[in-house]
């Protein structure tokens, strides 16, 4: 997991999250509606868990609080936008699998834009199904080692107790926490006791394993993935590409 991983965490990097901050912003703004709206109005994060974990995540991008406030107060009012979850599979050029999640409040907006991407990046828009079964979903959380106390083996001992599956320690500034997806709610009541606030956490599709490309054919790849990642719809793109350093570091002396 840890090739996979590294896109996922340079975004939440002090300064990826700067130039990206408004499209961070927006996402977490859906992801608040949608936990509000699909509960029944419910703007309380002491009984609506779904709404904790967004507000959680909109303090890792470090959204001001009257943000927020406007988010909730818009998402419990009348009228509104209503967003609808829609999901899209593919391929990216090279024979890398694309699982792209959406928020829209225009589902024939965002089959033109989406079907458009693959196209031009050199991919092909599938059905579904037809890449799903590459991935599995899980829990995943992304804890901030400096704010982090305490002995690691310890903190490992009780994570595990609370449904970890496995960590990625590769990165420096993060460690990753994986939990079966049942075990999402255990870890999030885990970390709470612990006093853990994470700077993301969400239910994620992740390859049951990766693809091996030449940093050329990898670079091809994630510049489709980056321009998926700026399409306002677009939450979040799953992918079996093992991404390593040296396809990061080509990526960005050309980004």
């Amino acid at each position: 997991m840890a090739g996979h991983s590294k896109w996922s965490n340079i975004k939440h990097r002090k300064g990826a999250q700067d130039k990206k901050r408004s499209k961070e912003f927006s996402k977490v703004i859906k992801e608040i509606t949608i936990a509000i709206k699909e509960n029944n109005l419910n703007a309380d994060p002491d009984t609506n868990p779904v709404l904790r974990t967004a507000l959680n995540n909109a303090k890792g991008v470090n959204m001001p609080k009257e943000n927020i406030e406007r988010a909730i107060k818009k998402a419990t009012g009348a009228g509104g936008e209503n967003y609808e979850r829609v999901t899209f599979e593919g391929y990216a050029p090279n024979g890398i699998a694309f699982f792209v999640e959406c928020q829209t409040d225009n589902t024939n907006r965002t089959v033109a834009n989406v079907r458009s991407l693959f196209t031009k990046g050199g991919g092909s828009l599938g059905v579904n199904g037809s890449v799903e079964f590459l991935f599995e979903r899980k829990g995943v959380f992304l804890l901030e080692r400096e704010k982090l106390t305490g002995d690691e083996e310890e903190l490992e001992l009780e994570l595990i107790e609370g449904g970890v599956e496995s960590f990625d320690k590769e990165d420096e500034e993060f460690i990753t926490v994986y939990t079966a997806y049942e075990d999402f709610g255990l870890m999030q009541q885990t970390l709470e006791k612990l006093g853990i606030e994470p700077k993301n956490a969400g239910l994620q599709y992740i390859p049951l394993s990766t693809l091996d490309l030449s940093t050329e054919d990898g670079v091809q790849v994630l510049k489709l993935l980056d321009k998926f990642e700026d399409e306002d719809d677009v939450q979040e793109v799953y992918h079996n590409l093992e991404i390593t350093d040296e396809m990061m570091e080509a990526f960005s002396n050309q980004a």
